[in-house]
């Protein structure tokens, strides 16, 4: 059983800043791709960031220079570090990561998080 856990959401004034954490674990054999989405209300899931395994990274471009996407792959972790925050910003954030897995056999599934609540006040 793999499980992501996301962690560090809130309520910030439009202009701060809030870093979000992602864990990963159970019977993981290797994290490939990582990547945080987000999902406001009467809208589509859209993707933020994401970071390979070797650390290559994408951003949607309303996030360029902005966000931040980093790994730590000795302990399973995406995180994404969020700064100027914008009311536009707010959303439900989830945690993707693509992880290979023992289920009959090794082969690499899709997993998500819960979603953690982001708000920014004007």
């Amino acid at each position: 059983q793999v499980q992501l856990v996301e962690s560090g959401g809130g309520l910030v004034q439009a202009g701060g800043s809030l870093r979000l954490s992602c864990a990963a674990s159970g019977n993981i054999r290797s994290i490939n791709t990582m990547c945080w989405y987000r999902q406001a209300p009467g809208k589509q899931r859209e993707l933020v960031a994401a970071i390979t395994s070797g650390g290559s990274t994408n951003y949607a471009d309303s996030v360029k220079g902005r966000f931040t996407i980093s790994r730590d792959n000795a302990k399973n972790t995406v995180y994404l570090q969020m700064n100027s925050l914008r009311p536009e910003d707010t959303a439900v954030y989830y945690c993707n990561a693509v992880i290979r897995v023992f289920i009959l056999s090794w082969q690499e599934y899709d997993y998500w998080g819960q979603g953690t609540q982001v708000t920014v006040s004007s």
